[in-house]
């Protein structure tokens, strides 16, 4: 692997490093939430600085809100009432005394108006001049501009002049990224209805509908470029990142370098100089990256300029030694960048980006309460790792209670960062932190970002945009633990969870010949996904033991306590750390973290009310959400699989469709009706089929 960076051009000479423009920040404001206020706090602090954090209704106890010196409230819950009202955060700013903003990434972060404003009120701007933001803003103009620069490009396209043989094509939200108001397009019939999708998406999350298509690689390569410009002339091109590991159009892990620039010789100069091209064309300062989209032969296209920090910075700063949001805080503040060049990279990083989704559902977002977050071997949080490591970084840091994962925001949990001296190491610190993770609560991608970073294919750097299409959504998705870990930690479970209930503390399962007892059976009902599962276990005076045969003799139950168990399978010795959460009106949940796999289990009660029964053919809301479309009216008749109406949850739209052919007898919703999980949606009945939902009363 490369040490250092190509060769950059010729600087200017830089001013006097004590000299500053603007007067020096004591206080900031990061406009964000989550981790991203996190991080830019961390940072803030070390530099000597007071921060203010705000926070929507739903944030009130959000970490980034309790740890600032000062916070204040913008009243609601939703982006558009909150973090995206740019006049309220402004008038925070003010009534907490800060004398600078950082937008962070996402929300208002790439919104000149705000930026203008920012500085129209006397505070700091920590970002790009607005006139870039604004030649950015617009990926259709941004475009031009890079064309005009000479940048390589992809070919632009009107929706009316695309035909069959310009198919596949991808349409894009013209404002902001993320995956966010973009769609793959492979038939000219479904055009009209996708280019309409992604324009309300776009429309919801950027307040800007505009579209436009362009080509679609296929099984491309994302390489993007990370940029620091400072106002005396120097242009940064600090090192690539490639963020090809993708679902829905959104990144989830990236790393640096990349390994496609590794192994193709001129690539990496060649990339550097198309990325100043794009910052010297449009006089950027300050931290932002230009985005490629590349061939396996080291072809490469301009996608777009993203004028902020990105999600994925960390990767960058693990192999540079650099603080990206220190340089950040320089450059608003005057100063030049303190070398001509950019250090040299050294070894490799990887990201992970930890999300509440479920990818065997179609990454459906999950919510509810998050009981527990622990990563083993984390050296760092927000900042380095400079050496090997693991780096966390998170907006949730759960309580004894927990805390809600709510659905007014972005499903990410945390960020885990890996740094080795190869990229086999990291991968692989990187892989074994996560699956020795402890997450209670939601369904996690967890399982499918172990499996890529394992995977042989990965491990080569064989990637591309489609890497989880190619190699099976659902096999990558498989949970880490198989049938009979399953079975073995169900057990678990079971006796962990009897002795519990029989003893104060913890207590060993000790074996029962010393009593005058003969053989007890012991019973539990899990449910595991979609599948029931009953174990049992049987004490008597040898001690316990399985009942079920196929781990009877294969497993031998050691000691117990209330919150693990001690087993030999196959001679082989492991301990299994069990965890159980119950909530009010709720099914009990079952936690077993082991060498053998997590498995989350749910205990139902033993008894159904009757008044949770539901119609047969009812359509049931995945997630609490928003009712934003509905298509169909009571007495219609359907085909399965036709969209009957659409949610927004977590800032992505969501179909619900019919899974019989049938007739509408049902519709309780309405556009803007907002429904919680298992909110009856509508009932589809097969025609003729019995639809009384009288239960008989005894």
């Amino acid at each position: 692997m490369s040490s250092t960076s190509p060769a950059q051009p010729a600087q200017k000479a830089p001013k006097d490093p004590t000299t500053t423009t603007t007067p020096p920040v004591t206080s900031v404001l990061v406009a964000n939430r989550g981790e991203i206020a996190r991080r830019v706090h961390r940072t803030a602090r070390s530099l000597g600085m007071s921060t203010v954090a705000v926070f929507s209704d739903a944030d009130a106890d959000s970490p980034h809100a309790r740890e600032a010196d000062a916070s204040v409230r913008l009243p609601g819950n939703t982006p558009a009432e909150t973090y995206l009202r740019g006049d309220l955060v402004i008038e925070a700013a003010l009534a907490a005394g800060a004398d600078a903003v950082h937008p962070g990434y996402g929300f208002l972060s790439e919104n000149a108006g705000f930026a203008r404003d920012v500085m129209a009120a006397g505070l700091t701007w920590v970002g790009p001049p607005p006139q870039a933001i604004e030649a950015m803003g617009s990926k259709i103009e941004a475009k031009k501009m890079m064309a005009a620069a000479g940048v390589p490009m992809l070919t632009d396209l009107e929706p009316d002049d695309v035909t069959e043989d310009l198919l596949p094509v991808l349409v894009k939200a013209s404002a902001g990224g993320g995956g966010r108001g973009m769609r793959i397009v492979r038939t000219l019939d479904s055009l009209h209805d996708e280019i309409a999708a992604a324009r309300r998406e776009a429309k919801s999350a950027f307040g800007d509908d505009a579209v436009f298509c362009e080509r679609y690689l296929e099984r491309g390569r994302h390489i993007e470029v990370q940029i620091m410009a400072d106002a005396h002339g120097a242009v940064w091109a600090v090192g690539e990142r490639e963020c090809s590991i993708q679902r829905r159009h959104q990144k989830v892990i990236e790393e640096a370098p990349s390994p496609l620039v590794e192994r193709t010789p001129g690539m990496r100069a060649k990339l550097f100089e198309a990325a100043r091209d794009a910052a010297t064309a449009i006089g950027y300062t300050g931290a932002g990256t230009v985005e490629f989209l590349a061939t396996d032969g080291g072809e490469f296209f301009f996608l777009e300029m993203n004028t902020r920090l990105q999600v994925e910075h960390p990767v960058t700063e693990a192999t540079t030694g650099l603080d990206l949001v220190a340089l950040q805080f320089d450059v608003a503040a005057g100063l030049p960048l303190p070398a001509a060049e950019p250090p040299a990279t050294h070894g490799w990083s990887l990201e992970a980006r930890l999300y509440a989704e479920d990818p065997a559902d179609d990454y459906r977002p999950g919510s509810g309460v998050l009981w527990a977050l622990q990563v083993p071997g984390v050296t760092s949080r927000f900042s380095g790792p400079h050496r090997p490591g693991i780096r966390l970084d998170s907006g949730v840091e759960p309580g004894p209670d927990g805390t809600l994962i709510g659905v007014h925001y972005d499903p990410m949990l945390a960020k885990v960062i890996s740094y080795g001296r190869t990229r086999t190491e990291a991968c692989t610190s990187l892989a074994g932190a996560l699956a020795r993770a402890r997450i209670h609560g939601p369904t996690t991608n967890r399982a499918q970002l172990v499996r890529v970073l394992r995977h042989p294919e990965f491990l080569a750097g064989n990637l591309s945009t489609a890497f989880l299409d190619d190699h099976g959504t659902a096999d990558l998705a498989a949970p880490l633990a198989d049938d009979e870990a399953v079975r073995i930690s169900a057990l678990a479970a079971a006796i962990v969870s009897g002795t519990a209930e029989h003893a104060d503390g913890p207590v060993a399962l000790a074996p029962a010949g010393f009593r005058d007892v003969g053989r007890s059976l012991q019973t539990r009902t899990y449910r595991v996904g979609e599948d029931q599962l009953e174990v049992g276990y049987l004490r008597d005076r040898a001690g316990a033991r399985p009942a079920d045969e196929d781990l009877d003799g294969i497993v031998t139950i050691g000691d117990a306590t209330a919150d693990s168990l001690v087993v030999e399978v196959r001679g082989v010795r492991r301990t299994l750390a069990v965890a159980r959460y119950e909530t009010p009106g709720a099914d009990s949940r079952v936690e077993v973290d082991s060498p053998l796999g997590p498995v989350s289990l749910v205990e139902p009660p033993r008894y159904t009310d009757p008044s949770t029964e539901v119609a047969a053919g009812s359509l049931l809301a995945p997630m609490p959400g928003s009712v934003i479309r509905v298509a169909v009216s009571v007495g219609d008749t359907v085909t399965a699989g036709q969209p009957l109406l659409w949610m927004e949850a977590m800032k992505m739209e969501h179909t619900i469709s019919a899974a019989i052919d049938g007739i509408v007898t049902e519709l309780p919703v309405e556009v803007g009706t907002q429904v919680e999980s298992g909110t009856i949606l509508a009932v589809v009945v097969e025609p003729g089929a019995d639809t009384s939902t009288d239960i008989e009363q005894e």
